[in-house]
Parts: C-alpha cells; structure tokens; sequence
C-alpha cells in the first residue's frame, strides 16, 4: 500500500483523509479561537494580506477551498457581488456547518459543499479564482489537489495558497518551541484536545518549503508563480497564474 505523512506518523494514504477528517472534527468548535490564541490575531492580518492581493472583482467566479470557517469566502462575496458567485468548500462537514451558519448569520447565503480537493465536482474552467488557506498541507496527494485547482480554473485565472512555510533561520529555533511546547499546551487547555495541536504542528514541518510548492504549483500548470513570505517565513502565500 502506498503511504504518506500524517504529521510525523507514517500512515497508509487511504487513511489519511480520514484522520484529518477527525481532527478537524474535534476542534471545529473552537477553530476560531484557538486561530486567535495561537497567531496572537496575526492569521486576520495574513488573510486580509491574501484577500488584497486577490483582488476579486465584480462578476468573477471563486472557488474557496478548504474554506473552513468562511473567513476567505466572507471576504471575497461582495467583492463578487451580484454577477459574480462565491463557492465554500471544506471536505469536513463539521467546519463547513460552522463557516455556513456564520454566514447565513451575516445575510450571506453562499453556495457550499463539502468535498475533496483531489477530486472537485466542478466543470474544466469554471472559476476565475481559487484559493486556499491553510489547508494544503493535511491533502494527502498535494500534487493531485494542485492539478485539480489548475483544472477548474479559466486560462489566465490564478490560484491562491496561503499556507504556513518555512521561517527564516534566526526564527526557527523559538518557532520550534512554540509550536511543539506551548501549542499543544494551549490546545489541551482551549480546545481539550493536545494531540489534534501536536498534528497540526508536525504537519507544518512535513509540508514543502516555498522553493517546492512553487515548483509543484509550475508542475500543475501553473506558468507563472510569485512567493509572498510573511511573518519571515513562518507563512508564505503562493500566487499562481494557469497557462
């Protein structure tokens, strides 16, 4: 059976999904939150940063992926406007309900649907953007997801990836402690649950620096691929355009 990384652990690739599924399952709740607690409020700012450099206008399709909590999609709908269209996405339902009943709070009633990246029911070129937060890391075939995004978009159209990366050397020892020390604390006393905290963590460390994803994102068929690093490194948002 072929295998891959959940966090540090060596699992089959079948399994994976499944398991992230699970993690996403337990700290849904307090995802916000926690999101909060951990980047000191910086992800608003790095989010802000990606929905700036998206430049969404009025009539352009976008596909959000691994949406989650809506934040992204909340942002890009009346930039959009009436012509245009915002689709939500996440492959786990318990964060789609929360990022939907989040909107529908808001008056904003988006289209949404929970399904897997590495397999989206869209039609060759349908969007004018895809984006994607925080989420490409737990997709178990990352060059498979990437082919799909490139799939869905319009020649020309760009895809967004705003993702934790690979800080710069003088950040890398305290990053570490953070992350591995006082992370899991947090989420043990937050959101009760240490161990989803623990995989979150190693999953950061098992994703490609900004030189890989780049040339994964090229290899997609992405022709043209520009790197934002943010907070020295610690995330990074990849910006590409389709061929």
């Amino acid at each position: 059976m072929a295998t891959t990384h959940f966090g540090f652990e060596t699992v089959d690739a079948a399994e994976k999904a499944q398991r992230v599924r699970g993690v996403f399952d337990s700290v849904a709740g307090k995802y916000d939150l926690m999101n909060d607690l951990l980047s000191g409020g910086l992800h608003r700012i790095w989010k802000a940063y990606t929905v700036q450099v998206a430049d969404v206008r009025p009539g352009d399709r976008v596909l959000d992926i691994a949406g989650g909590t809506g934040d992204l999609a909340r942002a890009f709908a009346p930039r959009a406007g009436e012509r245009g269209m915002v689709v939500l996405t996440d492959i786990n339902e318990a964060m789609l309900r929360v990022g939907r009943d989040r909107l529908l709070d808001e008056g904003l009633a988006l289209p949404t649907a929970v399904c897997d990246a590495e397999r989206l029911p869209f039609a060759d070129g349908g969007f004018d953007l895809v984006s994607v937060a925080f989420g490409l890391r737990n997709m178990t075939h990352k060059e498979r997801a990437l082919a799909e995004m490139a799939r869905v978009l319009r020649p020309g159209g760009r895809l967004l990836v705003l993702e934790f990366s690979r800080p710069v050397e003088p950040l890398r020892k305290p990053y570490d402690f953070y992350s591995f020390k006082v992370m899991p604390l947090i989420g043990r006393w937050v959101a009760k649950d240490e161990a989803s905290y623990r995989y979150l963590a190693e999953s950061i460390r098992m994703h490609p620096d900004q030189a890989t994803l780049k040339a994964m994102m090229k290899d997609a068929g992405f022709g043209h691929v520009d790197v934002h690093d943010l907070a020295g490194g610690i995330v990074a948002l990849h910006v590409g355009i389709k061929c």
